[in-house]
């Protein structure tokens, strides 16, 4: 028995969909993106019969709001709360290394890069702590939000895909 092209398309897609999903809250995977790469790919594999053009804009629009949500939450977290450009960088590179311990680091590691970042810019501890925390609490909300988009562009490209056989053009 072989498998048709078809098939390994669809398994990309949802491969990219799954890794998209996962890359919500793992910051070293463009997230959003890459379930919108998958969805488009399922789109294209059934002629965009079932998903069509306005859907994919839609969710392309998610798309970019996610990247802006993403870029601008952290920043203006640690912003908010005074933080230097020590402790920006050391909450992106707590988050990186926090991948090599699971779920703890993901939750730890910026906490305590922007913490290290802000002491080494000479601040005191208990500065430092407020600024750590602000910058860990726009992350969350950042991941927060990301997920919430993520399960929002599933299910309307679930709707649009289920519901295409009604007889109504393609959405």
């Amino acid at each position: 028995m072989t498998l048709g092209p078809d098939f390994w398309l669809w398994l990309l897609a949802w491969a990219l969909v799954a890794i998209g999903v996962a890359g919500t809250i793992l910051p070293a995977l463009p997230g959003l993106p890459l379930v919108f790469a998958g969805m488009l790919l399922a789109a294209w594999i059934d002629d965009f019969q079932r998903v069509g053009y306005f859907t994919l804009a839609v969710l392309g629009v998610i798309t970019v709001v996610s990247i802006v949500v993403d870029l601008l939450a952290s920043v203006l977290g640690a912003k908010r709360f005074g933080a230097s450009r020590a402790a920006i960088i050391g909450a992106a590179l707590g988050t990186l290394f926090g991948l090599l311990f699971g779920i703890p680091g993901l939750i730890l590691g910026p906490f305590v890069g922007a913490l290290v970042g802000e002491l080494s810019s000479r601040r005191d501890m208990m500065a430092a702590s407020k600024v750590a925390l602000g910058t860990w609490l726009g992350l969350l909300l950042a991941t927060v939000v990301k997920l919430s988009l993520v399960f929002a562009m599933l299910g309307i490209f679930a709707f649009a895909y289920f519901f295409a056989n009604t007889g109504l053009p393609a959405a």
